[in-house]
C-alpha cells in the first residue's frame, strides 16, 4: 500500500496550478480554464499518492483559502515567475500569509517558480531573494524549485522532494 498524503495547492490565477497538476496526472492541458472554488486530484507518484486539493487563485476565492487548509499535510505554492511586479508582490503576500498560517506553518512547503520558460521569468535565486524566503521560512521545511509544464521530469523531481519531507514528518509524528 502506498502512503497517501493530503496536500493543498495554492497560488494566484494564471500561475499554472491546474496545468502542472493535469500534466502530472497525464491529462490534456489544452482546454484549461481558471479553477473556480477547488478541485481535488489524486496524483500518483512512484512511492506515494498525493491527494492534491487545488484552490482557485482569483481574488473572490482567495479569501476563503484558509477554510480548506484543515487536514493538509503539505503545501504546494505555485507562482508565475514571469508575472508583473504587482502580481509578484501579491503572490509574496499570499505565500507569507500561508507560511504563517496556524494550520500550515508546521507543514512542508513546495514552492514552484513556474513559467521558467518565459523570457520575462525571474530566476529561482531572484524569487528566493524577493520572497524573503530565508528569514521567513527559517526552521520550516521548504523547497523552492523552478518549473515549466514542458519539463515534467523536473516537476516530478520537485514533488519527489516534497514526498520525502512528508515521509519525514510522518515518522516524526508517528513517534509521539
Amino acid at each position: 500500500m502506498e502512503p497517501e498524503y493530503d496536500v493543498v495547492c495554492i497560488g494566484l490565477t494564471g500561475s499554472g496550478k491546474t496545468s502542472l497538476l493535469s500534466r502530472l496526472c497525464s491529462e490534456a492541458t489544452d482546454n484549461i480554464i481558471p479553477t473556480t472554488g477547488f478541485s481535488i486530484k489524486a496524483v500518483p507518484f512512484q512511492n506515494a499518492i498525493l491527494n492534491v486539493k487545488e484552490l482557485g487563485g482569483a481574488d473572490s476565492i482567495k479569501k476563503y483559502w484558509s477554510r480548506y487548509y484543515q487536514g493538509s499535510q503539505g503545501v504546494v505554492f505555485v507562482l508565475d515567475s514571469a508575472s508583473s511586479e504587482e502580481d509578484l508582490e501579491v503572490a509574496r503576500t499570499e505565500l507569507h500569509l500561508a507560511l504563517q498560517h496556524p494550520q500550515l506553518c508546521t507543514l512542508p512547503f513546495l514552492i514552484l517558480a513556474n513559467h521558467q520558460d518565459k523570457p520575462a521569468a525571474r530566476s529561482v535565486q531572484e524569487i528566493k531573494k524577493y520572497f524573503e524566503l530565508e528569514p521567513l521560512a527559517r526552521g520550516k521545511s521548504w523547497i523552492l524549485e523552478g518549473s515549466t509544464v514542458d519539463s515534467m521530469d523536473a516537476v516530478k523531481e520537485s514533488f519527489g522532494q516534497l514526498i520525502h519531507l512528508l515521509e519525514e514528518q510522518d515518522h516524526e509524528t508517528g513517534r509521539i
